[in-house]
């Protein structure tokens, strides 16, 4: 059950990155914290496979595979922190 919901989350969120990208709207460098979500996701998906079936433990307890995993999301998230406080600090382009 929780596979089938966390793949049906993937569809908005790849519609959101979709949007965000064409709209030229939003700040690039937070743009590339939401890509880099998709990387994590990308990465942590067969780490947490592996953990799980080669070495029987799930990923949170794997410090050596989930430590890094988890350093990707934390960039990621400062990326966009940063890409949308840089908007609000710069003066608004005109748009002509």
């Amino acid at each position: 059950m929780e596979q089938g919901l966390f793949a049906a989350s993937l569809f908005p969120y790849l519609l959101f990155l979709w949007y965000a990208t064409r709209s030229g709207r939003f700040p690039k460098l937070a743009l590339y914290g939401f890509y880099g979500t998709l990387v994590f996701v990308a990465v942590t998906i067969p780490v947490g496979a592996y953990c799980q079936f080669v070495l029987k433990q799930s990923l949170s307890n794997v410090d050596w595979l989930h430590g890094p995993a988890e350093s990707l999301l934390t960039l990621s998230n400062i990326l966009v922190v940063l890409g949308f406080k840089q908007a609000l600090t710069q003066p608004p382009k005109n748009r002509s």
